[in-house]
């Protein structure tokens, strides 16, 4: 259950071509925004796949791919057959110019980052639109000559053809990223070619994912049972209540306590969804097995895959205790399967791995079932509403499935977790406290892997030092860091320094995303 599949062929479709840029996903989710379904099909599927999607237009993605080289995706034929609109973006663009009759080159100055567009000439893609649009660039490549019947429609200081249409056909292309939050109107951009140029109707709404979702999930599990790694975030809760209003009591759901967890969230998850909720929850309490796998491991990768691994054998070992479990339930969602290079394409970059991507390993015993996978976390949020869960933990922060061991920089002890807990919880609790944590999209702290000087009284103190970290974002493929007020970090920081003597220092984390990541590790 990869990925959604619409039964209702009545709906209009934007199908996404993907060529394996780490933005595909974006595109979707803006479609979806817009509330138009769309699907993602990577460029060398079969193209029966294609046609009997009857998509009412395509959008070809970017890619890390040179048109330059030899033996590099291209679009396939069916997708001019189908002759529906099409919007070129980046190597999309340039492979469309070069299938066309055009030609790219590897340009001398490569565009990363904010740039200037100058539409030059109208266009339905920039109607309504000024002038001048700052946008997103990320390419090396790009189109020197124009096909023949193309016009140009805009331009940069770097790359003189950005944009160009053809004059009787409805195939466009543009050198930038409309998808994602630096360019300007890039919604609107898109909205322009859904609406403009392939007339799509606004039809695909969370009610119907969520019907589709269930009847998918019946048809998979059927009569069977299914285990569930319940952590208390956002995904694993929405995960559990999609699952049981699909299956009810065939579902059970584990939580695994791997001591790596904030500050007395172990017994918060069992209060809210074994008692509040009725569901069936079973603790496991694994810290001391997580410590020991992890000791002396300071490599970010081996952690995780540690941690994943560890994961899976506690379930491993709780799904043998149980009778007739065939599926081990995953929220797995989109920004994981996009960092971990896990979509259909193979031209995917790997950014990180996550331990929820990739499938199981031939031994474990069961099958996987990950019915978010394909959902990012604000169409996840808007589920779990829908679904009736409180309010008050969906709009919660998003916490990593390797909970604090991504935060703790180097190797992870008892007493590290100890001083790290203590630390995150005074940050979140001043940002509630000052009506600041629903105006940032994800805040925690990082235990760094030096320790510094400190004076407290009169004493010397050489202790561990502390990152607090904080950003803005919408899709949390980019984002910002939060420029929270100085008095606030101030006093943060006081309370952390007085409050925890194992720590001597305070620093906050100014890296936005890219190029950093949100979480550290």
């Amino acid at each position: 259950m990869s990925k959604l599949s619409v039964s209702n062929k009545k709906i209009d479709t934007i199908l996404v071509l993907d060529f394996g840029s780490q933005y595909t996903q974006l595109i979707a989710r803006r479609i979806r925004e817009s509330d138009v379904y769309s699907e993602i099909l990577p460029w060398d599927i079969d193209e029966s796949k294609i046609i009997n999607l009857n998509p009412k237009g395509v959008i070809l993605s970017g890619g890390p791919n040179s048109v330059t080289e030899s033996y590099t995706p291209r679009i396939p034929q069916c997708i001019f057959d189908l002759t529906v609109p099409i919007l070129g973006i980046c190597y999309g663009m340039q492979t469309l110019a070069e299938q066309m009759g055009g030609h790219v080159i590897s340009a001398d100055q490569k565009e990363f980052g904010h740039s200037e567009l100058e539409v030059v000439s109208e266009s339905i893609i920039f109607k309504n639109l000024n002038k001048k649009i700052n946008v997103w660039m990320s390419h090396g490549d790009q189109v020197q000559d124009l096909p023949d019947d193309f016009n140009l429609t805009a331009s940069t200081a770097t790359a003189p053809i950005a944009a160009m249409e053809h004059k009787d056909l409805p195939i466009y292309a543009i050198q930038f990223h409309p998808e994602v939050t630096h360019t300007d109107d890039g919604q609107k951009i898109l909205e322009n070619f859904i609406f403009g140029a392939c007339k799509a109707k606004t039809d695909w709404k969370m009610n119907d994912l969520i019907s589709e979702r269930v009847k998918e999930i019946k048809e998979q599990v059927q009569d069977n049972k299914v285990l569930l790694g319940l952590s208390g975030g956002v995904d694993s809760s929405v995960t559990a209540a999609l699952l049981h209003k699909a299956i009810g009591k065939k579902l059970t759901c584990v939580f695994v306590d791997n001591g790596l967890l904030r500050k007395n969230e172990a017994n918060q998850v069992m209060q809210t969804f074994a008692e509040n909720m009725n569901l069936n929850v079973i603790k496991s309490n694994s810290e001391d097995i997580f410590l020991r796998h992890l000791k002396s491991i300071d490599d970010p990768e081996q952690k995780r895959k540690v941690i994943g691994r560890t994961f899976i054998d506690i379930f491993d070992a709780e799904a043998i205790k149980l009778k007739d479990i065939k599926f081990l339930a995953q929220g797995t969602i989109y920004p994981d399967v996009i960092e971990s290079s896990g979509s259909e394409s193979k031209e995917a970059r790997v950014i990180k791995s996550h331990h929820n991507v990739g499938g199981l390993p031939d031994e474990m015993k069961l099958d996987l079932v990950e019915p978010l996978r394909d959902l990012f976390k604000d169409e996840v949020r808007r589920m779990g509403l829908e679904l009736g869960i409180p309010e008050e933990m969906i709009e919660r922060h998003p916490f990593p499935g390797p909970g604090l061991g991504v935060r703790i920089i180097g190797e992870i002890t008892k007493e590290k977790t100890k001083i790290l807990q203590e630390a995150d919880r005074i940050f979140i609790e001043e940002l509630i406290k000052a009506d600041l944590y629903h105006k940032v999209s994800q805040a925690f702290a990082v235990l760094l892997p030096v320790k510094s000087v400190g004076v407290v009284g009169d004493e010397r103190r050489y202790a561990e030092v502390i990152a607090l970290r904080a950003v803005e974002t919408v899709d949390f493929m980019t984002a910002r860091w939060a420029h929270l007020p100085f008095k606030f970090l101030e006093h943060v920081s006081n309370r952390i320094v007085n409050e925890i003597e194992d720590v001597s220092r305070v620093v906050y984390d100014i890296s936005s995303k890219p190029p950093a990541t949100i979480e550290w590790e």
